[in-house]
């Protein structure tokens, strides 16, 4: 089934474990018409409602209630196609997101436009949205020129309602065009400029490989035109050491006047040369580097090529969203971080800086999206519960709404 209207009922959660991010302690939290609208004191109860109000209880018994994450870098029609046409990837489903987490998402192409197209792109996050999560796209892929709706990378983001920025724009890669400066400083200006006139992020979102030029042109950008850095949000930073070095160097160099750096969730067995996550959010920290510069993307339904010196493809694995969750818990179990710490990365970071305005953060007028996480035994932060816009969608870890394709989980 999928949600055909705003929920009519009242929800309260009683007491939850509110970090909203920050760590807010013992909290009842009252949900209306897909709105956080109430949060009660510190150790307190919200008042009893009436029950011709239609109040629905849930007692969530101190597992903790998150943000829903955002993730801002998702294939939601399948990525890859660097193999052939059988390494195409499947479209992700909406229990994809759900089970990982994920309540807010950013669609985007890849190496593929010439397969995959803008308007499957648009269509699949309208749909998304109608099942019942929060979804944007990017607009074009690798390439330059940028594959577009509208054929104007400034009309696509100023009259298309869900696209927000340009992504993933590949530079320091053998599958990218190769763009000049002034192509790329061209397509970084068109993206600020809509961003102003349509309100929106205005974010050129970017893809790194491996090459040795690595932040060349993003650097170059910052120093030779007046574009503000917020513009350039480069990812995969941590596929290789020397980008992480490279990234870490940059934000050393600028403090406040550096771009938001993004890291890349990637599966366990997929980290290659470089570093899972969790690892390098804590190299961040020990380097003395803000938290509130970085992000952390899945790259979920994406292909992970791997390519041997003369760019021929050897193997691959898929990018899976629920690698946010797994990298939360591996920074806490393996660096002791705190959720206080991590759960910005995933939320709030990311939402301020592609201004998804009510998202990413649980205070009063916000959008309902949480997730009830819970400590079984040995297993710390297992997702039990998600609330997409005020509605159930995972409760007791099991879908409670599931995409009209999704054979055998209605």
């Amino acid at each position: 089934m999928t949600p055909s209207s705003p929920p009519s009922s009242l929800t309260l959660l009683r007491n939850a474990n509110l970090h909203a991010p920050a760590p807010l302690g013992r909290r009842d939290l009252l949900l209306a018409g897909g709105k956080l609208v109430a949060i009660s004191q510190r150790d307190a109860a919200l008042d009893p409602l009436p029950a011709s109000l239609g109040v629905t209880v849930h007692d969530c018994a101190g597992a903790h209630v998150v943000p829903g994450l955002v993730d801002a870098h998702v294939h939601v029609t399948g990525g890859g196609g660097e193999g052939g046409y059988t390494s195409r990837v499947p479209p992700l489903s909406l229990t994809q997101l759900s089970l990982s987490g994920v309540t807010s998402v950013v669609g985007l192409l890849g190496t593929d436009a010439t397969t995959r197209t803008m308007r499957e792109l648009v269509a699949r996050t309208y749909a998304l949205r109608e099942e019942g999560v929060s979804a944007w796209c990017w607009t074009g892929n690798y390439e330059v020129p940028v594959k577009t709706l509208t054929r104007s990378v400034r009309d696509d983001i100023v009259f298309v309602d869900p696209i927000i920025g340009v992504g993933e724009l590949a530079i320091s890669d053998h599958r990218s065009s190769q763009p000049s400066f002034d192509e790329f400083l061209r397509v970084a200006a068109d993206v600020h400029v809509a961003g102003m006139i349509s309100g929106k992020a205005g974010v050129l979102h970017l893809h790194l490989g491996d090459g040795e030029r690595g932040l060349e042109l993003i650097r170059r950008a910052l120093d030779h035109s007046e574009l503000p850095a917020r513009v350039f949000h480069p990812t995969h930073l941590n596929r290789n050491l020397a980008l992480f070095a490279e990234a870490q160097a940059l934000v050393r160099e600028r403090g406040a006047n550096a771009p938001s750096m993004d890291l890349t969730a990637f599966p366990a067995d997929d980290v290659g040369d470089g570093l899972s996550a969790a690892d390098a959010i804590a190299a961040w920290k020990r380097a003395g580097l803000p938290l509130e510069r970085l992000t952390c993307s899945s790259d979920g339904g994406g292909c992970m090529p791997h390519f041997d010196h003369q760019g021929q493809l050897h193997g691959y694995g898929v990018g899976q969203c629920a690698t946010l969750l797994d990298t939360v818990r591996a920074a806490r179990r393996d660096h002791g971080l705190e959720l206080a710490e991590l759960l910005p990365l995933f939320t709030t970071n990311v939402a301020r800086l592609l201004r998804l305005r009510g998202k990413g953060e649980l205070v009063v007028g916000a959008d309902a999206d949480l997730l009830i996480l819970v400590d079984r035994d040995d297993q710390p932060l297992q997702l039990d519960g998600v609330i997409g816009r005020g509605v159930w969608l995972v409760r007791e870890g099991s879908p409670q709404v599931v995409g009209p394709f999704e054979a055998g989980l209605s």
